[in-house]
């Protein structure tokens, strides 16, 4: 709460009070000056001497009189001892005289003074408020720090000496030693009927906290109402109740009400402040006014207050009055006008708030600390950031400071930030520092810090206001650009090229080690020593091309390049050197850049190129072909000498005027009979890239056509595009003409050919007969011993003949089927099973079985398909196959075994006829015509096997076996058997 101190005086003590009373002292000690000077005369001092004490005497003034007159008296010693010219004769003895009179008057001011401030004093040691009470007041009563008592002091002797009203701020020293910020106002005394010696002295310093508290509690409410409002400009009164009793006449003007209009309110159910009060301050002040009635405790309330000019706020108190017997007489109080104040505070709270949301925006991290480094205050990004706010770092046995450094620092960090911290508080110098800043989430990030003391009028610090700035992205392109960097330098180092730099000014920057140490330089080389270091190692025929190009190239500002031979070691190597501006914005050039690359084994393989492609085209020219290359669209780019030759024609040479040149080219040099075709075929190759081979005839430089074969193919690029053709013409003029010959001499052998296959067809004729005729003869014979024998065997040779009978028939049989399959019938075929054409086959070749002693086996599935076939062929393929395979089994180193499979298969019947002999030589043509391994044999056997498995959908084939022996393995199909 503010406190009022209002500081009166007599009228004694106002005689040279004031601006105006100080004025008018002053006139009259220049006019007893001019006395004194125009007298000249010890007598002319009694004016001035009677000014000087009377002011003294009225200010207090003779110490400091004292002070003064003591110096005049040593200088006008001085003025007598010295001969000093003085304008008077007697001037400098009446000053001496002046001074001795002065130190006298201080000493007895002095004296007087003491002697008052003891008799004011009572023998508690209160201080009572007289006229020299500010003095005494900012000695006794203010117990505040020593930064604010001479604030004070000087505060209350401008308002006493000025009459201008003083507010003051200063810490007031509890009775517990605590200090407490007081508020004082200080004004000039107003003039009432309360004197002085109304005013009760205070007993305890606590009393200055309460402008109500020094009146007697006897007091009436009303006089003590009309005590305050002399006080301080405003006093009412309340009676026991809680009634208006008393009220000023300003005050009821200024409020346009009266106390009896505000007793309404009481009627009404409401405290008597109610029509005086704003709505939202109404609750709260009837609680506290009420209970104050109700327990008699003081009343103390903030308010605004209605007006005639509106609300305004005021700060009230009120106290009770009691009788002897500590009964409450009735209330009185003040009000006093706090509207500017309060709305001061409320603009300075709302500024507050306002910097603090400025603060708490500023898109850094701001913090406070306190004199000895404590921290106090984080701004709320920094609290955010950290994820706890200042009173949150604790730590035990550790200082604040100390927690703060070891729980948010990265610990590589924690050493220097607080050697720097350290080192700034006790010097008092700037602080700043980069560290990583451990985030909530445990992240540490990069931060720069900065901190400045704030400093009071003396010097002394009395805060340290820091940022943190996130510099951890920024941290990272610069390590990123120092690693980039770095790694920049050491792959130009470890390049196998030689890198310099220079400015235009001649200022020589960089020069790569790798070239440094070639040609022996130390770091600090010159431009000039680095251009004769180059020189030195250039081949003497190319130092002079060197150097006028190197000086052309820099005088024009442009880039150059330039070939060389430089010395390395014991030999030259050749060397590209390529030189170019770097410049600015503006066009000028900010630094030059050389590199220097060694092309030695380059030179060297082009050298090894061009050899080779010199050989490339003699071998091309030698060949004995004409070879041509065309661009991608068909335009002729490369013919070889006999091409060109061969044409009569240079490739730079038009063909026809007018016309397309491969048009020309092709409508000139192709027979009209072949050219049609030619077109078709080159447009073909042209749009899809196929290759091109044809032959056609070709005209040569005397207009004879030959017969060319052309092969033309595309080469592709990397991408697969077409970037040329490269084609060849081969002469087969000659070999046309002998095809030709070729091909009558072939037609002779064809017509050759079909009485050949006459004489085939015949010998088939025969094999196919001449089974069942070998038959038919053997069975007669066994009829005829059979019958020859004594006795008679008429069983066996009826079964010989029964044998003989069908022999007979199947030769008949055989013709039959021989001339139905030159007419391509197949009305002979019936589905029937297999096992019946493999007994008769079996039966059939039982007897050559057992006389070339080969066991025969048969192995057959149980369930075997009904099939589509020519029983009397597909018996003559069984047979042929079995007959084979006893001639290859008889020959065996054991005996002879012979195994027939039947086995059926997905869709066919598969029928294998397995021997153990020799094997055969060659599987794959035994099947040919006329090809036999046999002394005595045709060749047509097999040939006439497969021709017959063909014909019925089937396949025929041969394998040796692993084991030794052969296999011939043949199919039928089993899918007409259900039709």
């Amino acid at each position: 709460m503010s406190k009022s101190f209002l500081f009166k005086s007599t009228a004694n003590e106002r005689i040279f009070g004031g601006g105006f009373r100080l004025y008018l002292y002053s006139v009259l000690i220049a006019l007893a000056g001019a006395i004194f000077a125009l007298a000249q005369t010890s007598a002319g001092l009694l004016p001035l001497v009677t000014v000087l004490f009377i002011g003294a005497r009225r200010h207090a003034l003779g110490s400091n009189l004292t002070t003064l007159f003591a110096l005049g008296s040593i200088l006008s010693a001085v003025a007598l001892l010295t001969d000093w010219p003085w304008p008077g004769e007697y001037v400098a003895r009446d000053l001496l005289i002046l001074c001795v009179c002065g130190v006298s008057i201080g000493i007895i001011l002095v004296q007087e003074n003491s002697s008052q401030y003891r008799e004011s004093t009572n023998p508690d040691g209160d201080v009572p408020v007289t006229r020299s009470g500010q003095e005494n007041l900012s000695q006794q009563n203010l117990r505040g720090a020593e930064i604010d008592r001479k604030a004070v002091g000087f505060a209350e002797s401008r308002a006493f000496w000025t009459g201008v009203t003083q507010v003051m701020r200063f810490r007031v020293q509890q009775p517990d030693g605590t200090f407490q910020w007081t508020e004082v106002r200080v004004e000039p005394a107003i003039k009432s009927s309360l004197e002085i010696g109304d005013l009760a002295p205070s007993k305890d310093i606590s009393s200055i906290n309460d402008p109500l508290a020094f009146l007697a509690p006897s007091t009436d409410v009303v006089t003590a109402a009309k005590t305050i409002e002399n006080l301080f400009g405003n006093g009412w009164a309340f009676d026991a109740v809680g009634n208006w009793i008393y009220l000023p006449a300003f005050a009821q003007s200024t409020l346009e009400t009266t106390p009896e209009e505000l007793n309404t309110s009481r009627s009404e159910g409401f405290i008597s402040w109610r029509q005086l009060l704003h709505p939202d301050e109404y609750e709260s002040v009837a609680q506290a006014w009420i209970r104050s009635l109700e327990t008699g405790e003081p009343f103390n309330s903030e308010f605004r207050i209605r007006r005639k000019s509106g609300y305004a706020w005021a700060r009230s108190s009120a106290r009770a009055v009691r009788d002897t017997d500590g009964s409450i007489k009735g209330w009185y109080g003040t009000s006093i006008d706090i509207d500017v104040h309060r709305k001061t505070v409320d603009a300075l709270r709302d500024r507050e708030q306002e910097l603090l949301e400025i603060v708490n925006l500023v898109p850094s991290h701001l913090w406070r600390l306190g004199p000895d480094g404590e921290p106090n205050f984080f701004n709320r990004r920094m609290v955010d950031y950290l994820g706890i706010d200042v009173g949150g770092i604790r730590a035990i046995g550790q200082s604040r400071l100390c927690a703060m450094i070891t729980s948010t620092i990265h610990p590589d960090d924690q050493g220097l930030f607080r050697e720097g911290l350290e080192r700034a508080i006790s010097s008092g110098s700037g602080f700043s520092a980069r560290y990583r800043l451990r985030r909530s989430d445990g992240l540490y990030r990069w931060m720069s810090s900065r901190a400045e003391a704030l400093r009071d009028r003396n010097g002394q610090i009395l805060q340290w206001y820091g940022l943190c700035h996130d510099i951890d992205d920024h941290v990272q392109a610069e390590e990123a650009l120092q690693r980039s960097e770095w790694h920049l330098q050491q792959v130009v180092e470890a390049l196998p090229v030689h890198v310099c730099t220079w400015t235009p000014a001649g200022e020589l920057l960089y020069v790569s080690k790798r070239y440094r140490d070639e040609l022996g330089l130390e770091k600090n080389t010159t431009l000039t020593g680095f251009a004769r270091a180059i020189l030195r190692c250039v081949h003497p025929d190319d130092v002079q091309a060197v150097r006028l190009q190197a000086a052309d190239g820099v005088a024009k500002r442009q880039a150059f390049s330039m070939r060389y031979r430089r010395r390395v070691g014991d030999n030259y190597r050749w060397t590209d050197g390529r030189f170019e501006a770097l410049r600015r914005a503006d066009g000028s050039i900010s630094e030059w850049f050389g590199l220097s690359i060694d092309i030695d084994n380059e030179i060297r393989i082009q050298e090894t190129l061009r050899e080779s492609e010199r050989s490339l085209r003699q071998l091309v020219e030698s060949l004995p072909a004409l070879i041509y290359c065309a661009d991608p669209e068909g335009k002729p780019i490369y013919r070889s000498q006999r091409l060109r030759e061969f044409l009569g024609v240079e490739l730079e040479e038009g063909v026809e005027p007018g016309g397309l040149r491969l048009e020309a080219t092709l409508d000139a040099i192709i027979h009209p009979d072949d050219l049609e075709a030619v077109r078709e075929k080159y447009a073909h190759s042209l749009k899809t890239g196929d290759p091109y081979l044809m032959k056609h005839r070709l005209r040569r430089h005397d207009g004879e056509y030959r017969w060319v074969e052309t092969r033309t193919a595309a080469m592709r690029s990397a991408g697969g595009d077409v970037v040329q053709w490269n084609g060849v013409c081969l002469d087969i003029d000659d070999w046309i003409k002998d095809q030709e010959q070729l091909g009558l001499a072939q037609r002779n052998l064809a017509r050759a050919n079909q009485a050949a296959s006459l004489a085939e067809l015949t010998a088939s004729i025969a094999h196919e007969i001449g089974q069942p005729l070998a038959a038919l003869v053997s069975s007669s014979d066994a009829c005829q011993q059979w019958l020859s024998a004594d006795p008679p065997n008429l069983e066996r040779a009826q079964k010989a003949l029964e044998r003989v009978v069908r022999s007979a028939g199947t030769a008949i049989e055989v013709v039959s089927r021989i001339r139905a399959l030159f007419r391509h019938s197949n009305d002979a075929r019936q589905i029937t099973s297999f096992s019946k054409v493999l007994m008769q086959a079996r039966e059939l070749m039982a007897e050559e079985a057992a006389r070339r002693r080969v066991l025969v086996k048969v192995d057959a599935d149980d369930d075997l398909p009904l099939v589509s076939f020519d029983r009397i062929q597909v018996q003559q393929v069984l047979v042929n196959l079995v007959r084979n395979g006893l001639e290859a089994a008889q020959g065996a180193k054991h005996r002879g075994t012979l195994i027939i499979r039947i086995r059926r298969l997905d869709g066919s019947l598969q029928v294998e006829v397995r021997d153990n002999g020799p094997g055969i030589e060659f599987p794959d043509r035994v099947f040919e015509p006329f090809f036999t391994t046999k002394e005595e044999g045709m060749g047509m056997g097999l040939a006439i096997c497969r021709t017959i498995v063909q014909a019925h959908g089937g396949r025929l084939w041969a394998e040796n076996n692993a084991t030794g022996g052969a296999s011939f393995f043949f199919t039928l199909p089993v899918e007409e058997a259900h039709s």
